[in-house]
């Protein structure tokens, strides 16, 4: 296998899931939960405590002009449970910035 770990899956859910330690990714659908453990600890240094996968089947879609049914290829998504303390910066959300209030002008300088 060339690429267990394809991408980071980042939804609302998956980031409420790493705010209490499970972290999602997308994997090579032919991956063991050993294999997706050993590549998630290598690449961002962590210590992997519990890993669950799912099949997620591919969906039918209408595409092209002729709108067409093509089907989507099937997936498999790895959920990772780090050791107490540790994260991973990807699933890590920034707080937006606080704008100042603008600052109303009174009537006589809006004239």
């Amino acid at each position: 296998m060339k690429r267990i770990i394809k991408r980071p899956l980042i939804t609302e859910k998956s980031l409420s899931l790493a705010a209490h330690g499970w972290y999602t990714f997308l994997v090579d659908v032919k991956a063991r939960k050993e294999d997706i453990a050993e590549a998630i600890a290598k690449f961002y240094t962590v210590t992997v405590t519990n890993i669950r996968t799912a099949h997620m089947h591919g969906k039918m879609r209408r595409v092209g002009r002729m709108m067409k049914y093509v089907k989507k290829s099937d997936t498999k998504k790895a959920m990772v449970q780090l050791a107490e303390g540790q994260k991973i910066d990807a699933f890590e959300v920034t707080a937006p910035t606080e704008e100042k209030p603008r600052e109303e002008k009174s009537a006589s300088e809006k004239k």
